[in-house]
């Protein structure tokens, strides 16, 4: 169900809420988190509340999203509360700001807050510079980013060490989950020896691939070179090369090794529903992302 207010206050959006609330039944000691949505332009909220519902169905929370409207109109309020299978295991407050009112987005998302409970912000496509320092980021403990939807990917991950606080993370890191686990298993295995360089070739466009040379930068004590190409990893060690291969929009990876049989693996292009959904199971600091932001200045460009 969608309950649309026009041009009204903080309390009669909570009082609507209590309501559709003991309406439905549902309670808010269900929820776990209030995760806080700052998109940049009306075109990006429909997916981001279709992340944030996905989400939600492993880590219930109440969803607000906040977007800076017509900053040129009067001072206003607008909202759209959405409960039920419109707003997966919680419930949506859709917030849009008019006028002056654009500038304060955390005053007006602070009475939705959910009391005793951990806030994390999520921009989808642009972010502040330093999120810590950001009014909405302030509130949160934990703060998402995605270099992957800004004009320069490539400027925007770089960016995110300079304004790293304990906390941060990008969508780009999740995006490579998978592939750290699979060349990290590999390399497990004998022979043992120290990985002499690796090579990280895809897309120019496409941070994942960045932080993810920026990780193994941060790893090994070899030269590591980001190309433009086919999607591949290569480890390079004094015996063998570990080759993890897939077709940019394949959905099933070769993992090849010198001497040794090719392996076939799953590895679908994870969406942005499931990088949320697993930057939500953790909400203290993220050592290795950090250092893989550091990592990122090693590596060479070719």
């Amino acid at each position: 169900m969608i309950v649309e207010l026009s041009d009204t206050t903080t309390n009669e959006i909570n009082k609507k809420i209590t309501g559709l609330r003991e309406e439905g039944g549902a309670l808010t000691l269900g929820r776990v988190l209030t995760l806080v949505i700052t998109p940049d332009c009306e075109e990006n909220l429909a997916s981001a509340i279709e992340a944030a519902n996905f989400a939600s169905r492993e880590h219930p929370c109440r969803v607000i999203v906040a977007l800076q409207a017509d900053r040129s109109a009067a001072a206003r309020l607008d909202a759209e509360l959405r409960v039920g299978r419109d707003a997966g295991a919680g419930e949506v407050v859709v917030l849009r700001l008019y006028g002056e009112l654009a500038d304060h987005a955390d005053s007006v998302v602070l009475p939705f807050l959910l009391p005793d409970t951990p806030v994390v912000a999520w921009w989808p496509a642009s972010a502040p510079e330093t999120p810590a320092e950001d009014p909405v980021g302030k509130l949160a403990i934990r703060r998402i980013t995605d270099a992957t939807l800004a004009s320069d990917p490539l400027a925007a991950i770089k960016s995110r060490l300079p304004g790293y606080s304990p906390g941060d993370t990008d969508i780009a890191w999740s995006r490579i989950t998978y592939w750290r686990a699979l060349l990290a298993s590999a390399i497990d295995e004998p022979p043992h020896e120290p990985i002499e360089r690796a090579v990280v070739s895809g897309l120019k466009a496409e941070p994942a691939l960045d932080i993810l040379a920026g990780w193994l930068a941060s790893r090994i004590d070899g030269e590591v070179t980001r190309v433009v190409g086919t999607l591949k990893v290569e480890l390079h060690r004094a015996s063998e090369t570990v080759t993890l291969s897939r077709p940019q929009e394949g959905l099933t990876a070769t993992l090849s090794r010198t001497s040794r049989p090719v392996a076939l693996i799953p590895l679908a292009r994870r969406d942005i529903p499931d990088c949320l959904a697993e930057e939500l199971r953790r909400l203290d600091a993220d050592e290795i992302y950090r250092e893989a932001l550091t990592g990122l200045d090693k590596v060479i460009y070719q």
